[in-house]
């Protein structure tokens, strides 16, 4: 996976824009010191380079009715079947994330079911039905999400810093 140069400016629009998506582009232009123009075309950039994937809301699962978040090693039967099942996976809309793993599993899954029942439910009607598959463990069952942020790999002042610099 390669990675891409991004200068001091582009630090500080994915410092701004991971804090809230919904951030207009003047508001982040004039942070940087710049036209809205070359916000938009530094995140058009960003976009098409892959390193920004997209923006989104996020739902409160538990005030929408899914209550039981776990998360669950999936052991494969044979490793080329891996493709197979992220395709199957890809189908059961309460698998949320899904994760190429080292050790014991080849994957982890994080999974969000309406309670215990329908988690045991997705369990033996849908995951362990895979083609592929070996066998599941769950591993823990989360009791309340405490926070959840986008990766802040660049800190605020030394984007500030930075930019100003340019």
């Amino acid at each position: 996976m390669a990675h891409h140069q991004i200068d001091k400016l582009d630090k500080k629009i994915l410092q701004l824009i991971s804090q809230d998506a919904r951030i207009p582009f003047l508001e982040v232009a004039r942070e940087c010191n710049v036209s809205g123009a070359a916000i938009h075309q530094r995140i058009q950039k960003l976009r098409n380079l892959g390193i920004i994937r997209g923006s989104e809301f996020v739902v409160d699962t538990y005030k929408v009715g899914f209550q039981t978040c776990a998360y669950i090693g999936i052991t494969l039967k044979d490793i080329k079947s891996f493709d197979d099942v992220v395709n199957e996976l890809k189908k059961i809309p309460e698998v949320v994330e899904c994760h190429y793993a080292t050790g014991r599993y080849s994957m982890f899954v994080k999974i969000y079911a309406k309670d215990n029942r329908h988690l045991l439910q997705i369990i033996l009607e849908h995951l362990t039905l895979i083609p592929g598959v070996a066998h599941t463990e769950t591993f823990q069952i989360s009791l309340d999400e405490i926070f959840r942020r986008q990766l802040s790999v660049f800190d605020a002042d030394e984007a500030e810093a930075d930019v100003e610099e340019e």
